[in-house]
């Protein structure tokens, strides 16, 4: 499949969410409000994704959407955008630039491309299975196959206990090198550049995760749910730089 077209348009879309998200980085009158499901969202999130689907709806009409902010239609299309305008809302709101917008596109519900941007220091990471650039030029996962050498990161620290196994989970971040919560979309996007090389998420959407996919494997990196089975349809997320540490990492936090 040609894939030109929709990579050049991943460029187009970022830059039409960027326009909403930049503006109200850092701006002290940003309103926060909790959805239902106690999950932050501001105006940037909400703007954001109107500007995408509308992109969407002009250039791609037949194409379907799926958006954390207004749902979804036309979900059975055979492609399909997922959007998460804003993943890391709470950085946002308090303008810590570890977030950052996630675009997937998926054929007949896989993912092909996946896209992660952060407007604030303008990086545009873009995978396709195959291979994964930042701004252009060529990224790969760095080659640690030891726990006791990586950069473990996550995006909150409480939530493993409440769904995974809590205790095997703080063991394995006793036998890292470096632990931090350098979290949400732009942890993997520091895997996949060979800045760290874990990165977990106990619990995700497919908004959450999406975009992930293809960007961890076109950097070389490994990607699975928490058991290490497949993360299409996944509800967590496990990254890692390299097959060998991913095998330890899965073992270590299923023991």
């Amino acid at each position: 499949m040609q894939l030109d077209e929709y990579r050049a348009f991943l460029g187009e879309l970022t830059e039409a969410s960027a326009r909403v998200i930049k503006p109200l980085f850092g701006d002290h009158g940003l309103v926060v409000e909790m959805k239902a499901d106690e999950s932050p969202v501001t105006a940037a999130d909400r703007g954001a994704e109107k500007a995408l689907r509308e992109l969407i709806r002009q250039r791609h009409p037949q194409h379907g959407i799926v958006g954390e902010e207004f749902g979804s239609e036309r979900a059975d299309a055979e492609f399909v955008w997922i959007l998460d305008p804003i993943d890391g809302t709470k950085s946002f709101a308090a303008a810590c630039p570890l977030f950052g917008t996630l675009i997937a596109l998926l054929h007949h519900g896989t993912p092909i491309l996946g896209a992660i941007h952060q407007p604030i220091l303008d990086q545009l990471l873009i995978g396709d299975d195959h291979s994964t650039t930042m701004n252009g030029r060529p990224v790969r996962c760095r080659p640690t196959t030891r726990i006791d050498e990586a950069t473990f990161l996550t995006t909150d620290w409480v939530i493993p206990a409440s769904y995974q196994n809590g205790p095997a989970f703080d063991a394995l971040a006793a036998r890292v090198r470096v632990a931090r919560t350098w979290g949400d979309c732009y942890g993997y996007l520091l895997v996949a550049t060979g800045w760290a090389d874990i990165m977990c998420d106990a619990i995700m959407n497919p908004w959450d995760l999406a975009a992930l996919i293809p960007i961890i494997r076109g950097a070389g990196g490994v990607i699975t749910d928490w058991q290490g089975g497949d993360p299409e349809n996944a509800t967590s997320i496990v990254a890692c730089a390299t097959p060998e540490l991913h095998a330890s990492v899965i073992a270590a936090l299923n023991p």
